[in-house]
């Protein structure tokens, strides 16, 4: 039914992290035999970023390599990615670590047993090791969750999760219009508004970063992810 799945990864400042994160992708086997295509989208890097992927995008063909000259977002980046698009599947992949590409299966799952049309992972599910830092960033992500659900009519545990995985023909569907980390409450609105689309959740582990370690999102993309959810839940 499925014979390849598209795996989209948005980089901006990463090198610390990129080719561990890349060299995991490489080695996934993925179940039902799915064949791979991994699309980086370089957002303007000022690290060296792009020489490490580079050093990928020349030893392997799988490799589709996006580079922007300035830095345009997360959302942005991963609506670039769409006319590159081969895969009947597509998810989304930060190339910070956090999330462990070995566990693309586990949002296969449902896909394979045709039961889902798209596939979240969640932090908060259990069974999976999560690493546990800030409060606030719980207490945020769980408002912002629950606000979600209120105004989409969903139960999802975890909004703001980055795995996300998609039928493709609903992701080229949806013209999205967030540029940043918006692009998480906006993708789920939409969702939510197709006709007998079948969500499903999967629980994942998470090896959380410290902003130390290079994490990004703030306070401020968390009062444009609330925005975000009314205008698109509204209206």
């Amino acid at each position: 039914m499925y014979k390849k799945l598209s795996i989209i990864i948005p980089v901006y400042n990463e090198e610390k992290t990129i080719s561990k994160l890349l060299q995991k992708v490489l080695e996934v086997e993925l179940a039902g035999g799915l064949e791979k295509e991994i699309i980086i989208i370089n957002d303007g890097s000022t690290d060296n970023s792009l020489h490490e992927i580079r050093s990928f995008e020349d030893s392997d063909s799988l490799f589709k390599l996006i580079s922007n000259e300035h830095n345009i977002g997360k959302g942005a980046s991963i609506k670039s990615a769409s006319p590159y698009l081969n895969g009947d599947l597509v998810v989304i992949q930060d190339g910070d670590l956090e999330y462990d590409p070995a566990e693309l299966n586990l949002l296969l799952e449902p896909f394979l047993k045709d039961h889902a049309d798209v596939v979240y992972g969640s932090r908060f599910l259990g069974g999976k090791p999560t690493r546990k830092l800030y409060f606030f960033h719980s207490l945020g992500n769980g408002f912002l969750t629950f606000v979600s659900n209120l105004f989409n009519n969903l139960n999802l545990t975890d909004m703001e999760c980055c795995y996300k995985m998609f039928r493709k023909d609903l992701f080229h569907a949806m013209d999205l219009k967030e540029k940043r980390f918006g692009f998480e409450p906006e993708i789920t609105a939409r969702i939510s508004k197709i006709k007998g689309v079948r969500i499903y959740e999967v629980g994942v582990s998470y090896y959380g970063r410290t902003y130390a370690d290079g994490k990004k999102i703030g306070w401020r993309d968390g009062i444009r992810a609330l925005y975000v959810i009314l205008r698109y839940g509204l209206f």
